[in-house]
């Protein structure tokens, strides 16, 4: 199979393992674009659930297994279920980087995501934000070691729809200004128990950075636009509905879900939005940021014939 230098620099041509479908892709999109543009518009659509999706994966497939021990994981097995949940999670992560499906830079920043994670967990859970049940040997005071891997999946999604989406931006924030907002959402994660909530003034921080910038994504044939912002928080509102699936199974549970499964606060929405700030800054410096003109300075420029 030949490939071409633009093909090559598809998501495609950077994962070895569906590097095999370019052609079956090209074939379906030039069926899609002879049927005409609502047939080509659909395939778009259809285009963007499978990045999702793929960009979702190590995420996906623990929840799935969080889903699948809590349905059928024996009382009396051998291995206490949250023991299991992190055996799994890390043969998933030797198995999505011996076949190349995750890269060794992405696996890099999940490493990072896991420890800080990890870190956090154990403060929260000794102060008693929420617990995690079931007993395990695997585990640092009150926080089963599987739980890492949960922050690594968001990690490890905006790594991977970063590249698969092949983002540019437009007026995108600093990122030193980024880091020092980050620093202080985490110093504010370990404190906020104190009385000293610092999140509204956060979020207005957050929303003066990231209200200019946009992302531009490519789904198929050219990238499309939408306000940054709007991306963070539509990510962290599919977070909260994970976060539901998630005490739904009794993995871990808050202090009014122990007696009874309640939807978590929507207002959980806030500590998300604020954990994707520091994901997204984490894989920025990673990543790097690929810069456009903004709209008003390309307007301005001539150009001649």
């Amino acid at each position: 199979m030949s490939v071409s230098p633009s093909e090559r620099d598809s998501a495609a041509g950077l994962w070895p393992p569906i590097a095999r479908f370019i052609d079956l892709e090209r074939r379906l999109g030039r069926a899609a674009l002879a049927r005409g543009p609502v047939a080509a518009a659909s395939y778009e659509v259809f285009r963007f659930g499978l990045k999702q999706g793929w960009a979702c994966l190590f995420g996906a497939l623990l929840l799935a297994l969080m889903i699948a021990t809590r349905l059928a994981w024996p009382a009396h097995a051998p291995i206490a279920r949250y023991d299991a949940l992190c055996v799994a999670a890390v043969a998933l992560q030797a198995m999505l980087l011996r076949t190349r499906m995750e890269t060794w830079e992405e696996a890099k920043v999940i490493l990072i995501f896991h420890v800080i994670g990890t870190a956090m967990e154990v403060h929260k859970t000794a102060i008693g934000s929420w617990i995690y049940p079931e007993a395990s040997l695997l585990r640092i005071g009150g926080v089963p070691l599987f739980t890492g891997f949960m922050y690594a999946a968001v990690g490890s999604y905006l790594a991977r729809v970063w590249r698969l989406c092949d983002f540019r931006f437009t007026r995108h924030p600093p990122i030193t200004a980024l880091s020092f907002l980050s620093v202080a959402i985490y110093l504010n994660f370990l404190t906020d128990h104190l009385g000293f909530d610092l999140r509204v003034g956060l979020i207005a921080v957050a929303a003066v950075l990231f209200a200019p910038a946009l992302v531009h994504f490519k789904i198929w044939r050219r990238h499309r636009t939408m306000p940054l912002l709007v991306g963070l928080v539509l990510v962290a509102l599919f977070i909260w509905f994970a976060e539901n699936l998630g005490t739904l199974t009794g993995t871990w549970l808050y202090p009014n879900q122990r007696m009874h499964w309640a939807p978590v606060p929507i207002a959980k929405l806030t500590s998300w939005f604020l954990l994707m700030i520091v994901s997204y800054t984490l894989v920025a410096r990673v990543n790097g940021i690929v810069r456009l003109p903004s709209p008003a300075r390309s307007s301005s420029r001539t150009v001649s014939p």
